[in-house]
C-alpha cells in the first residue's frame, strides 16, 4: 500500500452522534462537568472524543499488520512513574482503550494530537510541521532499531528520563530542556504520602479521612443515594470490589497489600474522555496515617478499537486494561490488577485497579515551547514503537516504513487534515452547547 494513503480520512454520518450514546453508560450528574471540560479548547475536546476518532479511523487504509494498540494514543497520554526500582521512566500512561488493532491508528491519533496541540499554543504551522514530522521520524526510526534488536532486548528497553532528558539537552547544545526538567521534578514529588497530603486528613480518630471537594471528590459517606444505592450498599459494593481485586494479584503482591488497612473511600472525577465513568480512590493505612498507600479503582468500559476492530480476548474490561498495559508498558505499576462485580439490572461492571500516584508526572501541554513539543513529540514516538514493536510483527513494520520520508509527510497531511476536522467537531460541539442542546457544568 502506497505510502501516501495514509494522508486521506473521511467521515461518516453517523459519527456525531457517538459521544450521546457513550453518555448512556455513564454517571448522569456528571455529564455536564464532562462536556465542561471538553469544550474548554479544540484540544481538550480531542482528548474526550476517541470513540469519534475510532470511527474515522476505521475508514482508512491498513496494512493489515496487527499490534497491541494504545487505542487512545494522544500526546497527553504519555509522561512519567517510577519503575519497580524506584527510577522515574517515560512511556504510554493511559490504558482505557488498550486492545489488538491495526499500528496505523495509533501513530495517527498521536500525530493528529501533536499538530492539536501545536494549534492550541499558537505556534506558526513551520513549527507545528517540524513537530509532527519528529514525532514520525522518530516512530519510523526507533521502530527499524528495534526490529534489528533481540526479542528479549527489545522487551527491556525503556526510557530512563534522566538520562534522556540528558541526551536530549545535549543535542540543544547544553541548553536545558526546561519541559521535560520541570516535568521530572514534578514526578519525582509525587508518591503516595503526596498524595495523601494533598487529597485526604487525619480526622479526629486518627485515621485518614478523604476531603470533601464536590464535584471532583466525594467521600463515600457524602454521595447520600447514588444509582440507587445507600452508603451501605455502595460499602458492601466497594468491599467486593477490593476483595475480588486481591484475588486476582500475585501471591507476593497480595501479601504487600494486605499488610495495610483501608480507611475511606471517595468517589474521584478524573480527566476528560473518561469523566463520567465510575471512578473511586481508597486511602489506605500501613502502620499508622504516616504510612499511606492510595489506590484508584475505575470502571472499565469497551474499548473504541474493539467496537470497530475486533474484540479483545479477555474475560472483563478490567483485565483486558490490565494485561493490555502488562503487554505494552514498560514496567507496569506492581500494584496493578482487575475486579469486577455483578450488578442487578447491569450485569458485570469492570474495573481495573492501581496506585493513584507513583512518581506520576506529565508533560505541561498548556505551556510546552515549540521546542519541547518537538521533544515530546520524539518520546512519546518511542514509547509507542517500543509497544508495537512488543507486541506485534516489527520487522514489518519497519520494513514497510522504509528509509524515506513519505511516510512522515503522509501523516504530516492526515494530521493537518484531521486538525481541521477536529475543529469543525469542537465549534458544533460548542453551538449545541449554546443552544443547550447538550449539558454542560461549572468546571470542577
Amino acid at each position: 500500500m502506497p505510502h501516501n494513503q495514509h494522508s486521506n480520512h473521511k467521515t461518516t454520518p453517523d459519527r456525531r452522534h457517538l459521544l450521546m450514546e457513550q453518555a448512556q453508560t455513564r454517571v448522569p450528574e456528571l455529564i455536564g462537568l464532562r462536556h465542561a471540560r471538553m469544550s474548554v479548547s479544540p484540544f481538550t475536546f480531542y482528548r474526550g472524543t476517541a470513540i469519534i476518532m475510532a470511527r474515522d479511523l476505521a475508514n482508512t487504509p491498513r496494512t493489515g499488520i496487527e499490534v497491541q494498540c494504545v487505542g487512545d494514543a494522544h500526546i497527553g497520554n504519555f509522561g512519567i512513574f517510577a519503575s519497580h526500582t524506584r527510577h522515574l521512566v517515560f512511556d504510554i500512561n493511559d490504558f482505557d482503550e488498550t486492545a489488538p488493532g491495526p499500528w496505523e491508528w495509533d501513530i495517527k491519533r498521536l500525530a493528529a494530537s501533536v499538530e492539536i496541540c501545536g494549534r492550541n499554543r499558537g505556534f506558526d504551522k513551520s513549527d507545528r510541521k517540524a513537530a509532527v514530522r519528529a514525532c514520525a521520524k522518530a516512530y519510523r526510526h526507533t521502530m527499524a532499531r528495534f526490529a534489528e534488536m533481540r526479542e528479549l532486548d527489545i522487551w527491556h528497553a525503556h526510557l530512563d528520563l534522566e538520562e534522556t532528558v540528558g541526551r536530549i539537552e545535549e543535542e540543544l547544545g547544553g541548553k536545558q530542556s526546561r519541559t521535560l526538567r520541570r516535568a521530572l521534578e514534578k514526578a519525582a514529588a509525587k508518591d503516595n504520602v503526596r498524595a495523601a497530603d494533598k487529597l485526604a486528613h487525619v480526622g479526629e480518630d486518627g485515621h485518614l479521612r478523604i476531603n470533601v471537594e464536590p464535584p471532583a471528590l466525594v467521600p463515600l459517606d457524602q454521595l447520600g443515594d447514588f444509582e440507587g444505592a445507600d452508603t451501605q450498599e455502595l460499602s458492601r459494593r466497594i468491599a467486593e470490589l477490593y476483595a475480588r481485586y486481591l484475588e486476582n494479584l500475585s501471591y507476593d503482591v497480595r501479601c504487600l497489600v494486605n499488610r495495610y488497612t483501608p480507611a475511606d473511600v471517595a468517589r474521584k472525577v478524573v480527566g476528560v474522555g473518561s469523566v463520567g465513568t465510575r471512578a473511586w480512590i481508597a486511602v489506605m493505612e500501613g502502620r499508622d496515617a504516616n504510612d499511606p498507600l492510595m489506590l484508584q479503582m475505575k470502571e472499565a468500559q469497551q474499548s473504541m478499537v474493539e467496537r470497530f476492530y475486533c474484540a479483545a480476548p479477555f474475560a472483563t474490561h478490567g483485565e483486558r486494561v490490565v494485561q493490555g498495559q502488562r503487554l505494552i508498558q514498560s514496567t507496569s505499576d506492581i500494584l496493578l490488577g482487575w475486579t469486577s462485580i455483578e450488578l442487578p439490572g447491569v450485569d458485570t461492571r469492570s474495573y481495573y485497579v492501581r496506585q493513584l500516584w507513583n512518581g506520576k508526572g506529565s508533560i505541561d501541554l498548556e505551556n510546552i515551547g515549540t521546542e519541547g513539543l518537538a521533544s515530546t513529540s520524539r518520546l512519546c514516538a518511542w514509547a509507542l514503537a517500543h509497544a508495537h514493536a512488543r507486541t506485534g510483527d516489527g520487522i514489518a513494520i519497519a520494513a514497510y516504513l522504509g528509509d524515506g520520508d513519505a511516510f512522515d509527510d503522509a501523516l504530516w497531511d492526515f494530521a493537518r487534515a484531521y486538525a481541521d476536522q477536529n475543529e469543525a467537531d469542537y465549534d458544533l460541539f460548542c453551538s449545541k452547547i449554546e443552544r443547550g442542546e447538550l449539558p454542560c457544568s461549572e468546571l470542577a
